[in-house]
C-alpha cells in the first residue's frame, strides 16, 4: 500500500524529540489530575458519584474534539499547529480549575481535555514517525514521561492540598506549558502531507478485521487505565477513616509502578517478542483489579494497583507503535478516529462506573467493569493480528 509523501525528517529531530518528551510531563500531571482531586473537588463542589463520574465524561468528551482537531491539523498543517494549540489549551484549563464554582471547573477540564486531545495523539504519532527504527521503544519512553508526570501529580496533589497551596500547584503546571509553547515555536517539525494519493479509504479500512481490533483496544485500554487510576482514591476513602486519609495518594501507586514498567519496557522490548508482552501485560493487569476488588485492607488494594501498573505498562505504546508501522504516515489520518476512541473510552468507562456505584450502592460493583475490560482485550490478543 502507498503512504503519502512527506518531506524527510528535519534534522533537529533530537532536540524535537527531547522537547516532545518533555511536554508529556505535564500532560501526564492534567490527564490524571481528577483522580487525586476527585475526593477534593467531590467535597468543594458538593458532588454525588453520577456527578464525580460526569468530570471524567466533560474531560475526555472534549478531549475527543480535541483529536478530530488534531487531524485536520496534522493533515493540512503539519504537527506545530496542534502542539502549539494543544499546550496553550492546557495552559487555560490548569489555571482556572481550582478558581471558582463548579461550572468553572467544568469549563476547565474542558479546556485542558481539548488540549490533551491535541497533545497526546500529536506526540505519540510524532516520536513514532521521527524514531521509526526504534519506534515501541521510543513512544514507550514518551510515556514514561507521561508515568512521571502521573505520578507527581498524586504526590504534588496531596502536598498542596494539606498546605492549601492548590491554586499555586495549578498555577505552576500553567506556566511550565505556557514556556514549552514558548521555546518549542521554533522547531523544526516534520511537514504537512504533501500527496493523499495512494492513502488508503474508510471503506477499504473498515474491511479490514485488524482495523475493528486495533479500535478495540484503542477505545477499552485507556478507559480500563483511567478508571482504575481516577477512582482508586475514592475507593480507598470508603475502606475506613485510617484509608480515608491515604486516599489522595492512591493514584501514585499506580502509575508509579506503571512509569517503572515503562522503564523497563524500553529494555525488555528489545529482547521479548511484543506479543508474549501483550499477552502477560493484559494478564496481569486483570489479575491486579481483581486483587484489588477482592482486598479489604490497604495493603491488599495497593499491591493489586502495583500489579495493574506493571501489567498495563507498554500496552499503549506497543499499540500506538504497532499502529504506526502498519499504516505509516496515513496513520496521521487514521490516528484521528484511533485516538478519539482512546479519548471515548475513558470517558465512558469511567462514568459507567460511577453510575453503576450510584446505583448499586457499590463502587466495587462498578470497578468490575474496567476489569471486565482488561479481559476482554486479553481474550483480544490471544490471536496473532
Amino acid at each position: 500500500m502507498a503512504q503519502p509523501s512527506i518531506e524527510h525528517v528535519p534534522v533537529s529531530s533530537g532536540r524535537l524529540a527531547l522537547a516532545a518528551h518533555l511536554a508529556f510531563f505535564p500532560t501526564g500531571i492534567l490527564t490524571t489530575l481528577l483522580g487525586p482531586m476527585l475526593p477534593l473537588l467531590m467535597v468543594r463542589w458538593s458532588l454525588n458519584d453520577t456527578q464525580a463520574g460526569n468530570l471524567f465524561l466533560i474531560q475526555f468528551l472534549a478531549s475527543v474534539a480535541g483529536v478530530q482537531l488534531s487531524g485536520v491539523l496534522l493533515r493540512r498543517a503539519g504537527y506545530r499547529p496542534a502542539f502549539l494549540l494543544g499546550l496553550l489549551l492546557m495552559a487555560c484549563g490548569a489555571a482556572t480549575l481550582y478558581a471558582g464554582a463548579v461550572r468553572l471547573g467544568m469549563a476547565s477540564i474542558a479546556a485542558y481535555g481539548v488540549g490533551l486531545g491535541l497533545i497526546i495523539p500529536t506526540d505519540n504519532l510524532l516520536i513514532a514517525e521521527i524514531c521509526s527504527d526504534s519506534a515501541t521503544s521510543a513512544v514507550s519512553l514518551l510515556n514514561f514521561y507521561w508515568g512521571i508526570g502521573a505520578v507527581l501529580c498524586s504526590v504534588l496533589v496531596a502536598w498542596a492540598a494539606a498546605h492549601g497551596a492548590l491554586p499555586f500547584f495549578l498555577g505552576a503546571v500553567s506556566l511550565l506549558l505556557v514556556v514549552l509553547a514558548f521555546f518549542m515555536r521554533r522547531l523544526e517539525f516534520p511537514a504537512a502531507e504533501t500527496s493523499r494519493e495512494g492513502a488508503p479509504g474508510w471503506m477499504e479500512l473498515m474491511q479490514s478485521p485488524v482495523i475493528w481490533l486495533f479500535a478495540a483496544v484503542f477505545f477499552l485500554y485507556p478507559g480500563a487505565e483511567t478508571s482504575v487510576g481516577g477512582w482508586i482514591g475514592s475507593y480507598v476513602s470508603r475502606l475506613g477513616p485510617r484509608e480515608a486519609a491515604m486516599a489522595p495518594l492512591m493514584p501514585a501507586f499506580f502509575w508509579v509502578a506503571l512509569t517503572v514498567g515503562r522503564a523497563l519496557g524500553t529494555v525488555l522490548l528489545s529482547h521479548v517478542e511484543e506479543r508474549r508482552v501483550l499477552r502477560a501485560g493484559f494478564g496481569a493487569g486483570a489479575a491486579g483489579i481483581g486483587l484489588m476488588l477482592w482486598a479489604n485492607a490497604l495493603t491488599g488494594v495497593i499491591a493489586g494497583a502495583l500489579v495493574t501498573g506493571l501489567g498495563f505498562a507498554t500496552m499503549y505504546p506497543i499499540t500506538v507503535a504497532r499502529l504506526s508501522r502498519r499504516y505509516g504516515v496515513a496513520a496521521r489520518s487514521i490516528g484521528a478516529f484511533m485516538f478519539s476512541l482512546a479519548s471515548m473510552g475513558p470517558a465512558v468507562i469511567p462514568w459507567m462506573v460511577g453510575i453503576t456505584s450510584e446505583k448499586t450502592g457499590s463502587l466495587r460493583a462498578g470497578l468490575g467493569l474496567p476489569l471486565a475490560a482488561t479481559v476482554i482485550l486479553f481474550l483480544i490478543h490471544l490471536r496473532e493480528w
